[in-house]
């Protein structure tokens, strides 16, 4: 009987903090991006966009995106499928590329159990005006953000390529039920 009992417990442990795990996970990411917040990490990531240089070619920078206002500086990966999206920022094959001109559209994950703090997880911080910085092959390429906007998962008119030249990243949304896209449009500044 105590041995029925013993795993009983053990069991019920066990329910807590697997059901603890599910539940606050979600929140470490916030956790950490108000902690983050309030050292100087914005201000340093936009200088990383907006330091002058006598040229637009930066020596040693891997491709990546750098958006200061999400305190995000992670790399851009290339592919011809959906699993590029398992080592982070996706530039979607069926967009353009910054130094071809057109729509430049990335994509990322918000969140998943796996990687809590998904790539784009505070992409909803992010706000008309912000400044977004975009490294590719050697050259950077700046951009303010023109328009935040909810599609549904369905609308494919955020990757339809444009004569302007503009960046357009994109994740689920909300959080907890990924039913739509949040997409931040953001035009090249000159």
């Amino acid at each position: 009987m105590k041995h029925l009992r013993f795993v009983n417990t053990l069991l019920l442990v066990a329910i807590i903090l697997v059901n603890g795990y599910i539940l606050l996970i979600p929140l470490f990411p916030a956790l950490t991006y108000w902690w983050d917040s309030r050292n100087n990490a914005v201000a340093v990531l936009e200088q990383k966009i907006v330091k002058p240089t006598t040229t637009k070619t930066v020596n040693n920078q891997p491709d990546g995106l750098v958006i200061p206002s999400m305190l995000l500086d992670e790399p851009i990966y290339t592919g011809s499928s959906a699993k590029t999206l398992r080592k982070g920022l996706w530039v979607r094959p069926t967009g353009s590329t910054p130094d071809q001109g057109g729509n430049t559209v990335i994509a990322g994950h918000r969140f998943t159990y796996a990687d809590p703090r998904g790539s784009l997880y505070h992409l909803d911080k992010v706000r008309v005006g912000d400044p977004i910085g975009l490294y590719w092959q050697g050259k950077k390429y700046a951009y303010t953000v023109r328009e935040v906007k909810v599609v549904k998962a369905t609308d494919i008119s955020i990757e339809a390529p444009t004569k302007d030249n503009r960046l357009t990243i994109y994740t689920c949304t909300p959080l907890w039920l990924p039913k739509d896209r949040l997409a931040i449009i953001a035009e090249e500044a000159s």
